[in-house]
């Protein structure tokens, strides 16, 4: 088991610790919609990518109600 040398002072603990801090995200825009997004990252509201329609949403897709 390890133990230590000498005492790690409060102050020499927290300088080491000083970069682990969670850096906050950067959204963007969606091109689309205009809704905040997550950079490279398919858009959650309207479901386009670079400008291209990659996940249908539901309230678009028309079903049959006798296939149902």
């Amino acid at each position: 088991m390890a133990v230590q040398q000498n005492k790690v002072s409060k102050s020499r603990r927290n300088n080491r610790r000083a970069h682990d801090a969670l850096v906050a995200a950067n959204p963007n825009e969606c091109s689309n919609c205009g809704e905040l997004r997550r950079p490279h990252h398919v858009c959650p509201s309207c479901g386009h990518y670079d400008s291209k329609e990659v996940i249908a949403q539901a309230n678009e897709v028309d079903l049959d109600e006798d296939a149902a």
